[in-house]
């Protein structure tokens, strides 16, 4: 015991030393926010489509996207997507070609080719955004499951069955582009564009979906447009009007629509299609904002969707803390200083189903101002908590920031991402594959969790309140059968079971309750023989635990927090676990950066290259903190 206590000091050290040196003068960590290739083969099709010159940008992704095929062909989203991803690898080809320094007789070109038409070409894709780049770009029709969607959807009032603010606000910033596109059947193909024509194997036949979910939206939409009263020619007039009065408004400081790069580059074509020149300001701008959001990390450059500057300040703030970095330390006064700049104070789309609440939340990035989330909400005031008791100066911050997320608490007794009550099932029978996900922002066990997590341990609030109560209700009604929670923006059963975990003993469910007991043995009834933990994207995607074979950092330190929170002793099983974190976090190899971090299923996973270090520290600081002595601090 005492030479694990020994080592995991000198791991908090080290790691705190690392971060501390890594912070910015602003307060702010810039860590990279690592999606894959998608933002990148986007960007480069659109730069070449306006003629953007940034030479030097175009060939570093160009380079980064080639850099990832695999010896076969194809391109994963993740390392164990054995059979490859059709649509990421339609998305490298077409991207590579069309940056010009990749050639279609060129070997790896060829190889991509060989394995897209193995899959059925891209008639198979089944990613939305890949359709609907191929779409706007002259390279296929415009998918029904878009284009059946009338753009007057925008006017369907908020009594209606289905109105426009039932869908996630993630979806509506991407869904309306979409539509302004759809409804004029835009493209804008280019004379030196690639020609995908070869990739269409004309043996397959393309098959919209005909579900009775997907009937009965249309019915339901169909029923809508009937009682709009006006001319048809007015009402579409008025309703193209709104949809691109839509964008305009939620465009930020940095020129990209609600801070994400998928929907910047979206709303850039929508522009297009509204008869906006290639060099109007907002265009021009957006442009600036996808260059500003790329990321250098050792030898390769990507574009990140939304770079993660909030997130992980508010993340690392409270890991250093935990590691007993003193609130009079110049990182943590800088830090906490940035975070409360960035506290929103504008009364934005959350507040739809939100009325009669003051501002309050945290985005997660910097450049958002209009998108609160309610789990950057709670990392922002976990990472002020200590000095809101001090200085009068905090208080009035934490109190906005504790009442917002209060207030977003859903009927149900969860807590959505960022916006309450908007879990209407009709809207997941669009015909778009991950609509389920995408469409709705449900109460989730991870957010749900850390959330409790903050109002028991930092806010001291317990069984008392009884929305304490409605949320632990709903955790206990969620569980898994097998004793997990489904984790909605992690991958996935391990990030889901920790935050439920934590969070229950932190408003005081005890760990005799079988609740409690189940989510433990199932922890530990998947332990890996090496002592760590590891879980598999596809998870995510099979709604079931997959094993990943090894252990992440990550999901070591999620397992082992939970397991620290609950147990009054250490076990065998967390001083082997413990081990093999503190291994693991001297170890720079695949299972370092394997996408922990969850945004679409089976189509968009995340590297936060600051997990490999966030976590394992909080975690080792929880370890020490319950089991060891007294640290004499820094």
């Amino acid at each position: 015991m005492n030479s694990i206590l020994s080592t995991v000091d000198n791991e908090i050290e080290r790691l705190a030393a690392f971060l501390i040196d890594q912070q910015k003068e602003d307060g702010t960590w810039h860590f990279c926010f690592e999606n894959g290739i998608i933002i990148d083969a986007y960007v480069i099709i659109l730069f070449r489509i306006l003629n953007v010159q940034n030479e030097a940008l175009i060939r570093e992704l160009h380079d980064r996207i080639l850099a990832e095929q695999q010896p076969t062909g194809f391109w994963q989203l993740y390392r164990d997507e054995e059979a490859g991803n059709l649509s990421t690898s339609v998305e490298a080809y077409y991207a590579l070609l069309y940056s010009g320094y990749s050639k279609v007789t060129d070997e790896p070109i060829q190889r991509a080719k060989r394995y897209i038409l193995s899959k059925g070409g891209i008639g198979k894709v089944t990613s939305i955004l890949t359709k609907v780049i191929l779409a706007v770009t002259g390279q296929s029709k415009w998918p029904l499951a878009i284009s059946s969607i009338p753009l007057e959807v925008l006017l369907f009032p908020s009594y209606f069955p289905i109105n426009y603010f039932e869908f996630s606000g993630y979806s509506r910033v991407h869904l309306t582009p979409m539509l302004i596109m759809a409804d004029q059947r835009f493209s804008i193909p280019t004379a030196n564009g690639p020609d995908l024509s070869d990739l269409i194997d004309i043996r397959i036949e393309i098959n919209e979906s005909t579900s009775r979910g997907y009937q009965e939206l249309q019915r339901v939409m169909q029923s809508g447009l009937d009682r709009i009263l006006g001319s048809p020619r007015y009402i579409h007039e008025v309703a193209r009007t709104k949809a691109e009065q839509f964008m305009l408004q939620r465009i930020e400081s940095d020129g990209t629509l609600y801070s994400y790069g998928t929907s910047t580059i979206l709303m850039i074509f929508a522009l297009l299609a509204l008869d906006y020149d290639q060099q109007h300001p907002i265009i021009t701008k957006a442009i600036d904002g996808l260059t500003a959001m790329q990321c250098r990390s050792e030898s390769k450059t990507t574009i990140q969707n939304s770079p993660s500057t909030i997130w992980d300040t508010a993340l690392i703030t409270y890991a250093l803390q935990e590691a007993q970095v003193p609130d009079h330390h110049l990182a943590i006064k800088r830090a906490t200083s940035y975070l409360l700049t960035r506290q929103q104070n504008k009364t934005a789309d959350w507040s739809i189903h939100n009325p009669d609440t003051a501002p309050g939340g945290w985005g997660f990035s910097e450049s958002n101002t209009i998108n609160p989330d309610v789990d950057d909400t709670t990392a922002a005031l976990r990472a002020i908590r200590s000095l809101s008791t001090s200085q009068r100066s905090y208080l009035e911050s934490w109190n906005r920031g504790l009442n917002w997320v209060l207030s977003m608490q859903n009927k149900d007794g969860g807590w959505p991402a960022f916006e309450k009550n908007t879990n209407k099932e009709m809207l997941t029978w669009l015909a778009i594959d991950g609509a389920k996900s995408a469409a709705i922002d449900p109460s989730e066990a991870d957010l749900t969790g850390r959330t409790l997590e903050y109002l028991g341990n930092f806010a001291g609030l317990d069984t008392r309140n009884d929305f304490i109560v409605q949320g632990m209700k709903w955790l206990i009604q969620h569980q898994e059968k097998d004793g997990s929670w489904y984790g909605r923006w992690g991958v996935c059963y391990i990030y889901g079971t920790w935050a439920a975990l934590t969070g229950l003993q932190a408003v005081g469910l005890p760990l005799e309750h079988e609740t409690m007991q189940k989510g433990v043995m199932w922890l530990l009834s998947i332990q890996n023989s090496d002592g760590g933990w590891g879980e598999s994207c596809q998870s995510d995607r099979l709604l079931r635990y997959v094993p990943l074979g090894e252990s992440t950092p990550s999901q070591t330190a999620w397992a082992l927090d939970a397991l620290i929170a609950v147990h009054p002793e250490p076990t065998s099983e967390m001083e082997k676990g413990m081990l093999r974190l503190i291994t693991s976090i001297n170890q720079v190899d695949w299972k370092s950066s394997y996408p922990t971090g969850a945004g679409l299923p089976g189509n968009f996973y995340s590297n936060y290259h600051s997990y490999q270090y966030i976590w394992p520290l909080l975690t080792l600081s929880h370890y020490r903190k319950k089991y060891g002595k007294a640290f004499k601090g820094y």
